[in-house]
């Protein structure tokens, strides 16, 4: 072959290439911080697992940023894009006065997912036996402790008055501390609940999740100036998440733990078939992106009752349900 003839052999390859590629583009980075590992939050991982955010044409990177105050730190200071959390931070940064408020733009839990337990096995329940005893509960500020304040209230127990309230433990050693014989009753996330009825150590006598009712207890979030720079990566991604949660709602607990079980590689099968059934029966994972005003509201009584809200947050200013709206209309 000539000199020439190999010139324009190599020109033909590389316009080739270079057309073969046009179609392509490269997926977006998306820097995702989760205020803690949880079966809780089940659609998120099976979003992972299935390719849903991949079809979409995005690339999360998961983080777990463990604890609220954290994961709001992240999205303030650019660390991720995207927070996984309670709407509650997003309401106390705007108590704080904020120039670029964080939005809550796709929720992923609709219930509190703590529950009480007992220590004695017990074949009916009723909530005025709290009354006396002692009582290990959630750290003060927190939704688990306001949502579980709130039920007990409902109930018409005082917890500063009718109980000996312990809120003094670290999350991580609340069921530790309940299994070495502190408390008679505790307020537990799972799978620390489910681990604890195997053990025989104790009882799961009632939901929290139940009995505060619908909140957007766990919510994506971004601050406005990302969104406002980057709606169609917020598209995508509620899209993706919604199909998630379609998947979850239609498919058997064993399925939906088979997706998620990666992300779990130290919990045992069985507790993860309970925790699964136990927030797929009771309604936890919410059905769509929507963040109802209603829930809302309740979120913000639930905040009221514990003395954490100085003044109602504006719903329209700090959720934004555009891109859920879309992706369910989409969707279909």
């Amino acid at each position: 072959m000539t000199k020439s003839l190999k010139v324009a052999a190599l020109a033909v390859l590389a316009l080739s290439l270079a057309l073969s590629g046009c179609g392509k583009k490269d997926a977006s980075k998306v820097k995702v911080g989760e205020v803690t590992r949880s079966i809780f939050y089940a659609p998120q991982y099976v979003a992972l697992t299935q390719g849903f955010f991949k079809d979409e044409g995005l690339d999360v990177e998961l983080q777990t940023t463990a604890g609220g105050d954290k994961t709001m730190t992240a999205i303030l200071s650019g660390v991720v894009d995207i927070g996984l959390v309670g709407s509650e931070t997003s309401i106390y940064v705007e108590q704080q006065g904020s120039e670029d408020p964080v939005i809550n733009f796709a929720q992923l839990t609709q219930t509190d997912g703590t529950f009480l337990v007992a220590r004695e096995k017990k074949e009916s329940f009723d909530w005025n036996e709290l009354k006396g005893t002692t009582f290990l509960g959630q750290r003060k500020g927190g939704m688990p402790q306001m949502a579980g304040e709130f039920t007990l209230r409902k109930h018409g127990i005082d917890p500063q008055k009718d109980m000996k309230l312990i809120q003094n433990v670290e999350f991580a050693n609340i069921a530790t501390a309940f299994a070495s014989g502190t408390g008679e009753y505790v307020q537990l996330f799972e799978p620390q609940a489910s681990v604890i009825e195997k053990e025989g150590k104790g009882t799961v006598v009632a939901s929290f999740g139940v009995e505060s009712g619908h909140l957007p207890y766990t919510v994506f979030m971004a601050k406005k100036s990302f969104l406002t720079k980057n709606p169609e990566i917020a598209q995508k991604f509620t899209n993706a998440l919604y199909r998630a949660q379609k998947w979850v709602e239609e498919q058997p607990v064993d399925k939906i733990v088979e997706a998620i079980a990666e992300y779990f590689p130290n919990t045992d099968k069985e507790i993860m078939n309970s925790v699964v059934k136990r927030y797929k029966e009771q309604g936890s994972y919410a059905l769509n992106p929507v963040i109802d005003e209603a829930e809302w509201n309740n979120l913000q009584d639930v905040m009221e009752q514990a003395g954490e809200l100085k003044a109602h947050a504006d719903y329209k200013k700090l959720v934004d349900n555009t891109y859920a709206e879309k992706a369910i209309e989409t969707g279909k």
